[in-house]
């Protein structure tokens, strides 16, 4: 299918979590450690009308190709899973999973890597070189490069992204930057305070990533909703926030963010 529709928005059903070892949901630990609960959530997000597609791992799409629950869906390859969840490698982080030549060659609409910048950690270099190469590829294939960018630091060793404003602009400066040409470059960034300036700091596509989910749900929906009607905001790529809903109820929480992104956005 075409990447975008007649509205020119997305809602992206992101599961590439796991791959890195990030299985945590709130205070569970382990909420993501059944494959067969994910994917049953998974294809219960992506029967929903509204919802375009999904960002996941190859492990992921071959599940929900073989279960048929990609027809007429966006398929985002997530590339680069190399940088384990509080492994002290974390900031270098390897492309291990897909490719642009196996995007391409798989059909997939697009492929994301997360470009996580900390000025301290010589491990930044080598995913900012990698990503670069891979916006280059995908964009010469025509193919949506996802670029999700942090400014991050690491304190207690642990890796801690910085989400105000100023920080999330020189994140989105550099990103705008990898690579030969930004012809296919979309960005992933977060909902953070004074979204209108952090937008003004690019002409890019963007998609709004849901983050960890944190308080109350109708917080999060309004967060969505305000954010949605910035011009450059083309829609949202959320994860556990859909998927692990309080109550349980992923259909329903799925339907109310499909409202956001492509009903009036109330």
């Amino acid at each position: 299918r075409d990447l975008v529709g007649a509205d020119g928005r997305l809602l992206i059903v992101a599961a590439d979590h796991p791959a890195r070892g990030a299985l945590g949901v709130r205070g569970d630990a382990r909420a993501m450690a059944s494959r067969s609960d994910l994917l049953e959530r998974l294809t219960t997000a992506l029967a929903r009308p509204g919802v375009d597609g999904v960002l996941g791992t190859p492990d992921i799409l071959d599940d929900l190709l073989l279960l048929g629950a990609l027809e007429d869906k966006v398929a985002i390859g997530s590339m680069n899973r190399g940088g384990l969840q509080g492994a002290v490698f974390e900031l270098d982080d390897r492309f291990t999973a897909y490719t642009a030549g196996e995007i391409v060659a798989r059909g997939l609409e697009g492929g994301k890597m997360l470009t996580r910048i900390c000025l301290d950690d010589p491990g930044t270099a080598a995913t900012l070189e990698a990503s670069g190469r891979a916006v280059t590829a995908l964009g010469a294939h025509g193919v949506m490069a996802m670029v999700e960018p942090f400014l991050s630091v690491r304190r207690e060793g642990r890796v801690h992204n910085l989400l105000d404003p100023d920080s999330t602009i020189t994140s989105v400066h550099i990103a705008a930057g990898l690579g030969a040409t930004s012809r296919h470059t979309w960005l992933k960034l977060p909902v953070v305070e004074e979204l209108e300036r952090v937008m003004d700091a690019t002409t890019l596509p963007t998609l709004l990533l849901g983050g960890d989910p944190g308080g109350h749900p109708d917080e999060t929906y309004a967060r969505w909703g305000r954010a949605l009607r910035l011009p450059a905001v083309r829609g949202l790529v959320v994860g556990r926030a859909l998927l692990f809903p309080p109550d349980g109820d992923v259909a329903a929480a799925v339907d109310l963010a499909a409202g956001l992104v492509h009903g009036d956005g109330s």
